[in-house]
């Protein structure tokens, strides 16, 4: 069993950056494609980033320019660095890594105040 677990949410005004991680309890090499997505209430949950496990990447239209994912794979971990935060990207974030069956995080709460 994979466990994931995530950290660096918060509350900041637009325009401000956070930093999101998420720590897995194995090695990351293992892992086919890792991403965050984000689900606001009553909304299907989507894809905002990824990184596949070969180095390319892949971003929602709404956040390209804005954030960028990277992975650390000394400390198994995968970061999502969110600048120029808007109202709208207000959501809770989840981690999932991907092999042969798909393990999410806990989900962190992302606040942003106009």
């Amino acid at each position: 069993q994979v466990q994931l677990v995530e950290s660096g949410g918060g509350s900041v005004q637009a325009g401000g950056s956070l930093r999101l991680s998420c720590a897995a309890s194995k090695s990351i090499f293992s892992f086919n494609v890792m991403g965050w997505y984000r689900q606001a209430p009553g909304n299907q949950r989507e894809l905002v980033a990824a990184i596949i496990n070969g180095g390319s990447t892949d971003y929602a239209d709404s956040v390209k320019g804005r954030f960028t994912i990277s992975r650390d794979n000394a400390k198994n971990t995968v970061y999502l660095q969110m600048n120029n935060l808007k109202p709208e990207d207000t959501n809770v974030y989840y981690c999932n890594f991907r092999q042969l069956r798909s393990y999410w995080g806990q989900g962190t709460q992302v606040t942003v105040s106009s």
